[in-house]
């Protein structure tokens, strides 16, 4: 009798086979990745076979999987209950404790994912203003809720919104402008004048490589927000946290009106929530008319993993060095190996994310990143995976690193790197 692999069984019954685009691997061709649990830095699949892991479930495993302090005594966190129906103190210590880590999240609400966060960040912008149109950035991805697909890059994995389901009105209420690049935004804004809700970004994008803001791009968001009396959202649901525990708002210095939190907040246990000015926060009901709310907003059980979570990062504050020294040593091997070999390459690392595109020069915006050659990334990803080096299925991820990657993971993959690019 033949067997059935995992693969032809999630075709068989998931949409696509697969919860989420990117995870069929369409970008790099191939069998996608079926994992069956995780380790420490270490991903295994269906047949056992082991991985150092980089995709770190994008983003949110800042201590790789299954850390004891968020595996163990489990049903202690349960036994005071997981789902109430009303409000509960330790949900309000874990917005305080957040609020002192973010103080411009002067008021805050909890959701249950990233998306969710954005979405309701962006009611109650429009709410506040009174107006409709919302500003993003190509390649900056805020969810999956239908303003924030467009121009949302390769982690959207459309290139029609309008053919995917998402009304044409909603379509004519966002403005997609580039990122790193404040000149396109004073021509979209002096047209639309007076009509901008918010403007929204990733003050440092994860989604289409590592990029940076250039010097002044984000002094140059706040003032043009506080002239045309608009809203400026920071969507931290990848960097809080990753980037530090006052996120890339305090690394930048820029103060934003509102926050999007998620991700790596619960340490892989569904988590977020979005916050800012209480000015602004008092449009939500029951004060005022806006609605969000959810039955598994702020649940307790999350709200334990949180608190877990922020226990380990603020008696440990030396995980970040040790983290970042472990991501500069994977950058600064990857630009050596490129050279030795004469490839166009450019590496770039940012506490414990890195990443590196196969074409030269700095990647500024989402043109850039798509300049990269897929090709070879898509070669390079299977001989890295034959290596057993598990990457994201898409040359516009990132390598996120945790605090279970060692310097002997890091010598590792250096070693497969120079293998699989001498085979690509």
């Amino acid at each position: 009798m033949q067997t059935i692999s995992n693969v032809e069984r999630a075709q068989g019954i998931l949409a696509g086979g697969c919860d989420s685009p990117v995870r069929a691997g369409h970008a790099v061709g191939g069998e996608p990745f079926i994992q069956s649990r995780g380790q420490g830095a270490y991903a295994y699949d269906d047949r056992g076979a082991r991985y150092i892991d980089y995709v770190m479930a994008y983003g949110p495993l800042l201590f790789g999987h299954a850390h004891p302090a968020l595996c163990t005594n489990l049903d202690e966190a349960a036994a005071r209950g997981t789902l109430f129906g009303c409000t509960h103190d330790e949900e309000v210590r874990l917005a305080e404790r957040i609020r002192r880590h973010l103080p411009t999240m002067e008021r805050l609400r909890f959701v249950t994912t990233g998306t969710e966060a954005v979405m309701s960040a962006v009611r109650v912008a429009r709410a506040f203003t009174g107006r409709d149109l919302i500003v993003k950035f190509g390649g900056n991805y805020h969810g999956h809720f239908d303003l924030a697909l467009l121009g949302a890059g390769a982690s959207a994995h459309t290139s029609d919104a309008g053919r995917g389901g998402i009304p044409f009105g909603v379509m004519q209420d966002v403005l997609v402008a580039r990122y790193n690049d404040l000149d396109v935004l004073d021509g979209m804004l002096h047209r639309r004048w007076g009509e901008v809700a918010a403007i929204i970004v990733e003050p440092v994008v994860g989604n289409m490589g590592l990029v940076q803001p250039m010097p002044g791009f984000l002094e140059g968001l706040r003032s043009r927000a506080d002239a045309h009396g608009a809203v400026l959202i920071f969507d931290e649901v990848i960097t809080w946290l990753r980037l530090g525990l006052g996120g890339a708002q305090e690394r930048q210095g820029i103060v934003p009106d509102m926050t999007a939190i998620g991700k790596i907040m619960g340490g892989g246990y569904p988590i977020a929530a979005f916050g800012g000015r209480a000015e602004i926060m008092r449009v939500l009901a029951p004060a005022g008319a806006t609605f969000t709310g959810g039955t598994h907003a702020g649940n307790p059980f999350c709200v334990a993993m949180a608190h877990r979570t922020l226990d380990l990062l603020e008696s440990n504050p030396w995980f970040y060095g040790e983290m970042q020294r472990n991501a500069r040593a994977l950058a600064e091997g990857i630009g050596a190996i490129f050279a030795r070999l004469s490839l166009p390459f450019s590496v770039v690392h940012l506490e414990s994310i890195v990443d590196f595109k196969f074409r030269a020069g700095a990647t500024r915006n989402y043109e850039d990143a798509c300049a990269a050659d897929a090709r070879r990334y898509a070669r390079y990803y299977h001989e890295m995976r034959g290596r057993g080096i598990l990457l994201a299925p898409s040359q516009n991820e990132v390598m996120f690193l945790s605090t279970a990657h060692s310097a002997a993971d890091i010598a590792q993959t250096l070693c497969a790197i120079e293998q699989s690019l001498g085979a690509v």
